[in-house]
């Protein structure tokens, strides 16, 4: 329930805080005193499009903030948990504050929340019947909503919802499957052509730079072998050249040796020497196995040139830089063509979860069906029971059930069926009048009021086109829902008003300060409230009369229906 509201600046009420009870809470006021702005602040805390003149006065923004009692709401409560809402011991503060820039920010018990949840959130909390809400009698959601309320059918329309989703995500995922089959399968030639060309490579990362460097020295092989055996015989010199370089340092390490008895430094030299004769025997062993091994092929060289044209036209053709990229494309190539196959298995199993989801759903859908035939016509009787409770004596209320294409809701679809004459029913919402729209409308409200949990709910003038006894009645009706919820009943009739225990009056006047016309909302006192049913009953002049009358409105019992 509403505990509490805190309004600043919104409009013509620059600020306001008022605390409400339990029960039937009756609002008054003249026309145009500020009640239609009451509700639409509460409107803008559950979520309506905020609009950036709503703000009053000079003011930066506007602040809309209210205090709910939520305990014994578990289904709140579960939506609180599943959105890591912290709750605060049953008490549920939610705010709404809207800037100049017409932009908005919203808080549940101080958490910034996004405006999707703070509707989600407060649909829980209160509902709001405005003025022209029986145009929702033309709503087939909500004709359908009411009479799932009715039968109980919460738990079958999440089910239902649940199983329909996942029939779509199933059909999603398979079309987008067969998508991905059929461009493969009209590239797949394509496809397996260049994976076997580039398979057929056998390539080898690292394979181009020894190819070109081999192709390098394969060019340049007479060169390279006379450059080798040049420098072969520089270490070994022929008979009638000088003595090879080994045997000129065996004997310079000889001499040194010699001299080392005579010259300390000599011996220092002669080990120097020793050491370059052993490398450089090295570096002449390795020349002959060099030179040795170096053939002149001109088949190989034809080869390598052939590799690496291939190679040169491959990465050409594939806009590569190297032969790791010609790899990764061919296994690319070669994942594309495992895919098609693997994705047909996909593709089968997908089916299967289809028709299994498709069944399960046509299962609820029929659950649905059932439970909301059973329920039709006892919803029809009771609906009819209120209405002539409500000096609609004749009058006849049906549902028709119609079958329509499967939904989140199943595959029904509600009409409501009235006829005030006792006549055949047709389309309510094409031959009821004003008054017996109002009076419908709160014999739904009623019943939904019963079979859900919503904590709080406001009649904003429902009792439109209808006066004397039926006033009376709907107040008598209004007033027995506030015996289990709290209910808010905002009226220009006097037989309402009369009815709950806690009258409210919304007045506007001038703010000494600023001189604005501002609207606000104060509890009346017992005598507050017989001089302001006495100015209901006769207008701007109270009388005498209007005041007794006003007394003995207030002194009657409230009549209920159940």
């Amino acid at each position: 329930m509403l505990r509490n509201l805190s309004v600043r600046n919104y409009v013509l009420i620059d600020s306001l805080e008022v605390e409400f009870p339990e029960g039937l809470i009756i609002i008054t006021g003249q026309t145009g005193a500020g009640k239609s702005i009451l509700l639409g602040a509460l409107s803008l805390l559950m979520g309506a499009k905020a609009d950036a003149s709503l703000i009053g006065g000079s003011a930066d923004n506007c602040v809309v903030e209210a205090v709910f009692d939520t305990r014994g709401n578990s289904e709140l409560c579960r939506l609180l948990e599943e959105n890591e809402v912290e709750q605060d011991e049953g008490l549920l503060t939610v705010r709404r504050v809207l800037a100049r820039s017409g932009r908005s920010r919203s808080f549940i018990n101080d958490c910034p929340v996004s405006l999707q949840l703070l509707s989600q959130i407060s649909s829980h909390l209160i509902d709001i019947h405005s003025q022209h809400q029986t145009l929702l009698l033309t709503d087939r959601r909500f004709q359908l909503s009411v009479l799932d309320a009715y039968a109980g059918n919460a738990s079958l329309l999440s089910a239902c919802a649940e199983a329909f989703h996942r029939v779509n995500a199933l059909k999603s995922e398979l079309s987008q499957l067969e998508n991905r089959i059929a461009s493969l399968e009209k590239e797949r030639d394509f496809n397996e052509a260049q994976f076997r060309q580039l398979d057929a490579a056998k390539l080898r990362d690292g394979e181009l730079q020894e190819l070109e460097s081999e192709q390098k020295q394969l060019a340049n092989a007479e060169e390279i072998k006379e450059g080798l055996c040049q420098l072969e015989s520089l270490f070994t010199p022929s008979q009638d050249e000088l003595m090879s370089i080994d045997a000129s340092l065996r004997e310079s390490e000889r001499l040194l040796t010699k001299l080392s008895s005579y010259i300390p430094k000599a011996e220092e030299l002669s080990a120097r020497v020793n050491s370059a004769r052993l490398e450089l025997d090295d570096i002449k062993e390795e020349l002959e196995a060099l030179n040795s091994g170096f053939e002149l092929s001109g088949d190989r060289l034809q080869m390598v040139e052939d590799r690496l044209s291939l190679l040169y036209e491959l990465m050409k053709k594939h806009a590569c830089r190297d032969i790791a990229g010609l790899i990764e494309i061919r296994d690319r190539y070669s994942a594309m063509l495992f895919d098609s196959s693997s994705l047909e298995l996909r593709r089968d199993a997908l089916l299967k979860e289809l028709n299994l989801a498709e069944g399960t759903l046509a299962g609820i859908s029929a659950d649905l069906h059932r439970s909301r035939t059973e329920a039709a016509k006892s919803f029809g009787n009771a609906v009819c029971d209120s209405l002539h409770f409500l000096e609609l004596e004749r009058a006849v209320f049906e549902l028709k059930l119609e079958d329509v294409p499967v939904s989140a809701s199943g595959t029904d679809a509600v009409t409501f069926l009235f006829s005030a004459t006792g006549g055949t029913a047709v389309d309510a919402a094409k031959c009821a009048s004003g008054g017996e729209l109002s009076r419908i409308m709160l014999s739904l409200k009623a019943l939904m009021a019963k079979f859900t949990s919503m904590p709080t709910m406001i009649f904003d003038e429902i009792d439109t086109g209808v006066s004397g006894s039926v006033a009376d009645r709907m107040g008598s009706m209004i007033c027995s829902m506030g015996e289990n919820m709290q209910v808010f009943a905002i009226t220009h009739l006097p037989q309402v008003a009369a009815k709950g225990k806690a009258h409210f009056l919304v007045e506007k006047g001038s703010d000494i300060r600023s001189g604005r016309t501002v609207s606000t909302i104060h509890r009346l006192s017992d005598e507050e409230r017989v001089h302001e049913l006495a100015r209901m009953l006769s207008g701007a002049t109270v009388s005498a009369a209007a005041i007794a009358n006003a007394r003995e409105l207030l002194s009657l019992p409230s009549d209920t229906l159940f």
